[in-house]
């Protein structure tokens, strides 16, 4: 991790003007809005007593930011706005009616993001400089070399580089957290309990979520996951399994294990904070294991794992690349019971790869 480099007096950000905050982040897939969380958690910390508006698209930031009480307003674009020009318009012609202290586009190379940065009124505007052409209206930018690999952390950096409080450890990112309620968690709790009580399965080992589903190529065949879940019995016949069932209603496993299924984020969520570990192939539902707080294995097969890869302690990834499902359910064993009777927490880095070559 690259450490900030010292910044003048001059353009520092003081913590002691910054009361209204616009996150620009127009995106409607599930897992981009949970990568934002820590953003907000790190706004927090630097701002204390602001007030933070969000710029999403479509209705997925409303479940993820339900708990956030410094979110004010969720500002959800219509998703393919310009099909729908009334309707997206008048939603850019009411956030242009308010004034920020702070405006932020946190993303590397989203023309949409930075022309709202641009659009929307604000003292200070704040953003990667990531070309000449996307300069034009920011006041604070950063330089996109400085960025860290992994998405979730690149607009955690960014706000850190010009605010007045610095933090003692650079390299201490906050994780992906949907913030939960305990009364979710009980609930989670209890609906895993009963499916595994349901299908006579032992959970004296503890409990297994899998999530099965992905988009395009991230898509593992079911050939490959009917593999990947009978290498996990042999190996580790104490436990318990349980899919978590996709937004389209149907089993990827061929009915073989208990199954939940909700349409609500914050409900599936909280079946994955009731399991003792998930498994996910890399998608917007993995990301949504790791913000549960429940210790997630993510398995990434085309996509760079150093970018999307969960991260945070009982976390992990698989890069299933050249790996049969015999071998990788194995690797995953192995991380299920470090982190299930294990006390070392579980690391997603090249050292923790190499203790399962």
């Amino acid at each position: 991790m690259k450490r900030l480099p010292p910044r003048t007096k001059a353009n520092a950000i003081p913590g002691n003007e910054i009361y209204r905050i616009l996150v620009c982040r127009p995106n409607h897939r599930l897992g981009n809005m949970i990568l934002v969380t820590p953003l907000i958690a790190e706004l927090e910390r630097l701002y204390k007593g602001a007030e933070i508006d969000i710029v999403a698209e479509g209705d997925a930031a409303i479940d993820v930011f339900q708990t956030f009480s410094s979110v004010r307003h969720i500002y959800c674009l219509p998703r393919r706005g310009f099909k729908r020009p009334f309707a997206f318009f008048s939603k850019i012609r009411k956030i242009r009616k308010n004034h920020y202290d702070l405006i932020i586009d946190p993303c590397l190379g989203s023309d949409f993001s930075r022309l709202l940065t641009r659009l929307f009124t604000g003292k200070r505007k704040l953003g990667f400089d990531d070309g000449e052409r996307r300069r034009r209206g920011m006041t604070h930018l950063v330089p996109a070399a400085m960025a860290p690999h992994h998405m979730a952390k690149r607009s955690v950096m960014l706000v850190r580089w010009f605010a007045s409080r610095q933090i003692d450890e650079p390299e201490d990112f906050p994780v992906l957290d949907l913030r939960l309620s305990a009364a979710e968690k009980r609930h989670g709790e209890q609906l895993v309990r009963d499916l595994v009580v349901s299908s006579d399965q032992s959970s004296k080992g503890g409990v297994i979520g899998l999530f099965a589903e992905a988009t395009g190529k991230k898509r593992y065949c079911q050939e490959w996951w009917n593999d990947f879940v009978a290498a996990i019995r042999m190996a580790s016949p104490e436990c318990s399994l349980v899919e978590i069932i996709p937004v389209h209603g149907r089993s990827m496993l061929d009915s073989k294990w208990p199954g939940y299924y909700s349409t609500s984020i914050r409900r599936m969520a909280s079946a994955m904070a009731g399991v003792d570990m998930m498994i996910s192939a890399d998608c917007g539902v993995m990301h949504l294991a790791v913000a549960s707080g429940t210790p997630t294995i993510g398995m990434f097969s085309i996509t760079d794992a150093k970018i999307y890869g969960p991260y945070g302690s009982h976390n992990a990834h698989l890069v299933t690349q050249g790996m049969t499902p015999q071998e990788a359910a194995k690797r995953a064993v192995y991380l299920y019971r470090e982190s299930f009777f294990g006390s070392t927490p579980l690391h997603a880095d090249s050292r923790l790869e190499a203790t399962l070559l």
